[in-house]
Formats: structure tokens, C-alpha cells, sequence
């Protein structure tokens, strides 16, 4: 039996928005509303972005699917050098004028020792932009 310690490979964030689930959705699967409530999209046009990262700018594909009956909103993103990150998401509806928005967040590429501290501070700023995105949509 192995005793071997697994770093976390994912984070699950959540905030509930004072928002009915059609205008939440039509608003968070707008990639082009990507800039006003994250940190990393500083420009969208359609089937690209303009990404900060810690080592600068870079633009990238991106692709959104949505699924308003399911409440699903996935970003696809393809990197320069060809790979391809997903951000998953889902609304659910609370009652007519409220939904939770959930948000999985997936460890990024990095080296294993490297990989809890990748994944707290990304989690940390999703918890900012999902405030961010509570006070856009109305507070929860």
C-alpha cells in the first residue's frame, strides 16, 4: 500500500447571484463580457483572446460551449503552442430570480511540487472575479 501524498488536482468555487438563470447565462457564455469580470482576458474578438500571464501577454483560441437548458458554459482555450485548457462551469437556478454559479477550476500544467501552489492562487482569484461577478449580477 502506498502512503504517497496526491496534491489537489482541482477546486470547486461557487457564488450565488441575484440574477434570473437566462440573464446570468446570456452574460457569463459572452466572451466578449470576458474582460469585465476576469483577470486574465484583456481583449476578446471572436475565436480569440488576449491573455495576461505571469510571463506577459499572449493570444490564444477560444472557444465557448454553452448549454442554456443544462446551464453548462464551457471555455476551451488553445494555447501557441498548441494546447488546450477547459474551464467548466454551471448555472443552476435557485428560484426564478436567483441561480448559483459554480465553477471548476483544474490544476494547471506544472511540475507536481509546484502544483498546490499553482492551484491555491488560481483559486484565489477565481473566488475575486466570482465576487466581481456577484456585485456585475447582483449580490448574492
Amino acid at each position: 500500500m502506498s502512503t504517497q501524498m496526491t496534491a489537489r488536482a482541482f477546486a470547486v468555487e461557487s457564488v450565488e447571484l441575484n440574477a434570473p438563470l437566462k440573464a446570468a447565462f446570456d452574460y457569463i457564455a459572452n466572451t466578449s463580457k470576458l474582460p469585465e469580470w476576469t483577470h486574465a482576458f484583456k481583449g476578446v474578438r471572436e475565436g480569440h483572446a488576449v491573455m495576461e500571464t505571469p510571463n506577459g501577454t499572449v493570444e490564444v483560441g477560444l472557444e465557448v460551449r454553452a448549454s442554456e437548458p443544462h446551464g453548462t458554459i464551457d471555455w476551451y482555450i488553445t494555447f501557441p503552442d498548441g494546447n488546450v485548457a477547459v474551464a467548466y462551469s454551471r448555472l443552476v437556478p435557485r428560484n426564478t430570480e436567483r441561480v448559483v454559479y459554480s465553477f471548476i477550476l483544474l490544476a494547471p500544467p506544472v511540475p507536481l511540487e509546484q502544483l498546490e501552489g499553482a492551484l491555491s492562487q488560481q483559486t484565489a482569484i477565481l473566488r475575486d472575479e466570482l465576487r466581481k461577478l456577484s456585485t456585475i449580477l447582483g449580490e448574492g
